[in-house]
Parts: structure tokens; C-alpha cells; sequence
């Protein structure tokens, strides 16, 4: 392999000394408090030791060492956007100096506003709002909350409020001009998800009607000049990451499979290297699963010769409570003086700048990842196994060089990340279905769609394609303006299609029905799946009426019928059902509600007279 020394520089120079006298004068301690308190000004208790503990750490990140400066430039300026290396601390430490220096007691004093962190994934929402609210002495939930599709953790007394971009979109559409926002953070930018291209354009006019507003928009990566020119001049600032230097290795031939080499790449450190926790990525939930069995069976099968490893997968489907083991510690040697352990995270890219992991030495990225695509002339949306960006492939490899020095071992040749790799990521709305988003936008209130201010504007067909499959199911009429069920399917967070079929099922006394096939048609686990395609397979092999009872029910009915007959499979039956149940809870919560609200429409099961208009 060649092998290539790169050192991170920093991007920008600490704080000058008149920046921090001006701060100073203005009250903004390095807490953004009274230093000598020992009250916590958000919930009135005395601070626990844990919160100085976690101080001391908070200080040493490098975004701390430019706290005034940024507070300075946010005071002058209405947006403002902030480049910090993977690392710097930007995410969770920019919401706290906003929250810390601004206002948010309404004119009246009768309450208080909100600061919003946006982020492109659940995962990172609310993993960083725990964090934060560790940080912050306070209770999750109470004073920092998070909002995710289907969960909102959060109250009345929420003041610092973290939100995947699809949730504050939602929010537009019944608050126009966020009024309940103080100061809105757009982190991650530079994924350009879908909902952060259309929020841009929105935040945009937002920010003419509102002057009291501000907008940051944050980034590990991306092209700034772009950003500036797009937001009228916007001033940016810099953070740099940590400076520990990361070895980049390149394979001299292309791999015929990345995901062996992976493994054989992981198994070749764990024998070779010097301590230190490795992060592998991969592209999806299945092969990350995989994955993880054949490196726990590998180095099983080489006894005591290594130490033992901690095998830990990540991915955004993953229960919170499984994706947490990510920060636990490296396993302890099996006995004193033996090899010593090692933590191996296998993750998709949400790894890449969304978490951050504590501990990585070694990153091995073979070059792929998941992105959408869309066709708009066949009408089919695909999730494709495609090569990153040279944008992705450098937060990739600042991941090992966080803690210590580190080595990145590419999986492909240096001559593909030269002349094949991309720059920068492409956009999502150039490469998805945008029928969703133009019901969104109609509900704004966004006519003219064609003038609409995108940073990147998708093509014409990909509109016109949207329009007319909102017009076919009864969203928009003829002349593209809303109609009533249009207004109605806007209110769910679920695709124009289902959100159709939850609407109208009422209609055909199946609703209860319906809402089950919407729960699994929304739930993406492999387990959920792998059962469901098991047990169907039983039904309709030993059950002469399953396809009728399938039609009346997709969950229970089939399953009680079917086990009659097949009671050795109790555990799996049971196990299939709470799958089922969480995801149908999941959406009942969030779908009966408006169901309910919206025309007082009952929850109804299937009979055998409904089987023809079903």
C-alpha cells in the first residue's frame, strides 16, 4: 500500500483580545453565566460535580477558544455561517453559547422562545440533545428537548430544542414565520438533504419578515463561496478540529468485494496494530449486521493470541439504547498482562460528522455509501450502493485523528479518489421524488414553485412529475392549487400515497386495517422483515383461507390463524407481533391523532362485506 502523512491545519487563529474585551463588557462570562453561581439558572437546583466535570472537558474543544468571536459576529450580523472541523465541538456547543448570550423572553415577558438545532438524522437529534442536557445540568425533556418523526421529547419549559430538518419544515406549515424560534442552527449543511435545501429557501424569506431572527448555518465541509453568495454576503467564520496528523492509506489494486476486505482489513489491525478503537464504514443496515458476525466469529476463532473486541453496529434504525453502546470503553483484557481489547464500530455514514466517537485510531472506509435516486420517467425511486464524496472521504479519515494520531485505510486505489470521486456530495433534491415536498411547499403556501429560491434547482420533469401524481391522487386540482384532502394529507408525515390511504380508509370501514399496513410499510428493520416473510410464507403454505384473512388483516388475524397449526413457533409469533405493535404504535400516535382532530375519524376494522371495495 502507498502511504501518504497528512496534517490538519487550522483554519482560523484564536480569539484577538479586543473581540474578548467586547464580549466581556457585554456580561458573556465563559459560561455565559455568573461565574461565581452555583445555581443553574434554567431549573433553580444548586449544579451537581458531574456538570464540572464536564465543564473542564467543554473547555478544552477548540469552538470554546472562539466563543466571543462568534457571539461578536452573531450580534452584528442576521446570518451567520460557521465552517468547524469534525470534532471542534460546533453541535453541541454552539446551541449553549446561543442560548447562554440571546434573549428569549418574549416582549411581554409571559414566555419564553426557543433556540432550534436542526440535524439531517434522528440519530444524531437525539443522541445530542442527551448530551446536552448532561452538559447543561438539566432534564431531557424539560428544558433541552428533541423532536423526531413520530416523538416529541419536549415541554413548555423547553428552551433549547434539537430537531431533524423534516420536523422544523412540519412546524412551518403551522407557524409560517417560526415565530416560537429566537434563533434557528442549521447543522450539517453541507449533506444538502432535502429538507435542508427546501429550508433554506424558506428561512430566507422568514428572515425578511422577521429582523429579530437569526440564522446560523453550520458545516464540517462546504463550499463556501457558494453558501455566502446564496445567502447575500453572509460572513463566515472557521473553526479548526483537532490537529493530531492521520496516515491515509490506498489499496495499488481495486477490491473485487469492500465488504471481505473490510473484515480482512479489520481482523489485520486487531492482530498488528497498536491499541486503539477502529471505526469501519459500510452502507446499510444488512451489511453492517453482517459485518458484525463475521468479525466477532474471526477473531473468536483466534482465542487467546489477540485480546477480545467489543463489536458495536450503528445505524439509524438502530433502538437508542443500542446505539448508545457506541460510547462505552474497549473491553478489558481477558487476564492481566494479556492483549489488550478493542471497541469496533461498524457504521453507516452517519458516523461521518453526525456523532462523534471518542477513542477512534483507525477508520477504514471502502468508498461507499446509500444515496437516493430518482427516475422521474419511470417514476421510481431507488436506494443505491454509490461512491462518496471526496468531501466524505475526508470526514471519514478526520475521524481517527481525534484522541491521537491515526491511519484511515482506504479501500480502493488513490488514483480512483483522484480522477472518480466527486468533491462534494450531490445534492438530494436534484436525485429524488419531489412529491412530498411540493405538497409541503403548496401548504406554505409556496405557489409558484418554479420561482422558489433552491440553492440548487431540480429539474423541471422532477416538478412536473410531482404535480401530477399530487393532481392524480386528489391533492392538488387541475389549476395546481390545494385541495381540502390535499390540506389534510399535508398534515402527515408519511408519503402522498400512504397519507392518501389513511385518509380514505375510513370510507371503507378498514382503517385499523390500513394503519397496520402503514406501521410495517414504515418500519425498515431486518428482523420485522425477515419475520413477517417467514410467517407469510407459513400462512399461505399451510392456511387454504390465509390470502382472504391477509386481505382483512396484515398483523394479528393471519398470525393467531396460522399458529394454530404451527405453536412450536410461539417465540417468533410473539417477537413479530411486538414489532409490529411498536411500529403501528409509533404510527397511530402520530396519524390516528390528526386523523381524529381533523374530521373525528374512527378507528374501523375490515368485515367480509368490505372485501371488494378494499
Amino acid at each position: 500500500m502507498g502511504t501518504e502523512r497528512k496534517r490538519k491545519v487550522s483554519l482560523f487563529d484564536v480569539v484577538d483580545e479586543p473581540s474578548a474585551k467586547i464580549a466581556k463588557s457585554n456580561g458573556l462570562g465563559l459560561t455565559g453565566m455568573n461565574a461565581n453561581s452555583s445555581i443553574n439558572k434554567w431549573n433553580g437546583r444548586p449544579y451537581s460535580q458531574r456538570y464540572y466535570d464536564i465543564l473542564e472537558k467543554r473547555k478544552t474543544l477548540p469552538v470554546w477558544q472562539q466563543k466571543e468571536e462568534f457571539l461578536q459576529v452573531l450580534r452584528a450580523n442576521q446570518t451567520l455561517i460557521l465552517v468547524g472541523e469534525t470534532g471542534s465541538g460546533k453541535t453541541t456547543q454552539i446551541p449553549q453559547f446561543v442560548l447562554d448570550a440571546v434573549d428569549i423572553e418574549t416582549p411581554d415577558k409571559r414566555r419564553k422562545m426557543m433556540i432550534a438545532c436542526t440535524q439531517p438524522r434522528r440519530v444524531a437529534a437525539m443522541s445530542v440533545s442527551r448530551r446536552v442536557a448532561e452538559e447543561m445540568d438539566v432534564t431531557i425533556g424539560e428544558e433541552v428537548g428533541y423532536s423526531i418523526r413520530f416523538e416529541d421529547c419536549s415541554s413548555a419549559r423547553t428552551v433549547l430544542k434539537y430537531l431533524t430538518d423534516g420536523m422544523l419544515l412540519r412546524e412551518a406549515m403551522t407557524d409560517p414565520l417560526l415565530e416560537r424560534y429566537k434563533v434557528i442552527i442549521l447543522d450539517e449543511a453541507h449533506e444538502r438533504t432535502l429538507a435542508t435545501d427546501v429550508l433554506f429557501g424558506l428561512l430566507k424569506e422568514v428572515l425578511k419578515n422577521r429582523p429579530d431572527l437569526k440564522l446560523v448555518v453550520m458545516s464540517a465541509t462546504l463550499e463556501a463561496e457558494k453558501f455566502q453568495g446564496y445567502f447575500n454576503g453572509a460572513p463566515l467564520m472557521k473553526v479548526p478540529g483537532r490537529l493530531h496528523p492521520v496516515e491515509i492509506f490506498y489499496t495499488q489494486e481495486p477490491e473485487r468485494d469492500y465488504l471481505e476486505a473490510a473484515i480482512r482489513t479489520v481482523v489485520q489491525i486487531h492482530m498488528c496494530e497498536p491499541p486503539g478503537d477502529i471505526l469501519v464504514f459500510l452502507t446499510g443496515e444488512e451489511e453492517i449486521e453482517d459485518a458484525c458476525r463475521k468479525i466477532t466469529k474471526e477473531v473468536g476463532n483466534m482465542g487467546d493470541q489477540v485480546g477480545p473486541v467489543k463489536v458495536v453496529p450503528l445505524y439509524s434504525t438502530l433502538p437508542p439504547a443500542m446505539q448508545q453502546k457506541i460510547f462505552e470503553p474497549a473491553p478489558p483484557p481477558v487476564k492481566e498482562g494479556g492483549p489488550p481489547g478493542r471497541k469496533i464500530v461498524v457504521s453507516t455514514n452517519i458516523a461521518e460528522t453526525s456523532l462523534t466517537i471518542d477513542g477512534i485510531v483507525y477508520v477504514i472506509d471502502p468508498g461507499f455509501s446509500k444515496q437516493k435516486v430518482y427516475n422521474p420517467r419511470v417514476r421510481v425511486e431507488s436506494l443505491l450502493v454509490s461512491p462518496i464524496s471526496k468531501a466524505s472521504a475526508h470526514q471519514r479519515s478526520g475521524r481517527a485523528g481525534r484522541t491521537q494520531p491515526g491511519k484511515c485505510f482506504r479501500l480502493y486505489t488513490e488514483k480512483s479518489f483522484n480522477n472518480d470521486l466527486q468533491p462534494q456530495t450531490y445534492p438530494e433534491i436534484l436525485r429524488s421524488n419531489l412529491a412530498n415536498t411540493v405538497l409541503t411547499l403548496k401548504k406554505l403556501g409556496i405557489d409558484d414553485l418554479v420561482h422558489f429560491d433552491f440553492m440548487d434547482p431540480p429539474a423541471p420533469e422532477t416538478l412536473m412529475r410531482a404535480l401530477e401524481v399530487l393532481n392524480y391522487l386528489g391533492a392538488l386540482d387541475d389549476e395546481g392549487n390545494l385541495t381540502k384532502l390535499g390540506e389534510i394529507m399535508s398534515e402527515f408525515p408519511l408519503d402522498p400515497q400512504m397519507s392518501k390511504m389513511l385518509v380514505v380508509s375510513s370510507e371503507f370501514n378498514c382503517s385499523n386495517e390500513i394503519l397496520s399496513v402503514a406501521a410495517m410499510l414504515s418500519g425498515t428493520s431486518i428482523c420485522f422483515l425477515a419475520c413477517f416473510v417467514f410467517l407469510l410464507s407459513q400462512v399461505l403454505g399451510s392456511c387454504p383461507g390465509a390470502i382472504s384473512c391477509l386481505i382483512l388483516s396484515l398483523s394479528e388475524r393471519v398470525f393467531a390463524l396460522w399458529l394454530v397449526h404451527n405453536t412450536r413457533c410461539l417465540t417468533v409469533y410473539m417477537h413479530m407481533l411486538v414489532c409490529i405493535d411498536t411500529v403501528k404504535l409509533e404510527c397511530v400516535l402520530g396519524c390516528h391523532q390528526q386523523l381524529s382532530c381533523l374530521g373525528s375519524m374512527p378507528l374501523l376494522a375490515c368485515t367480509i362485506g368490505f372485501l371488494s371495495k378494499c
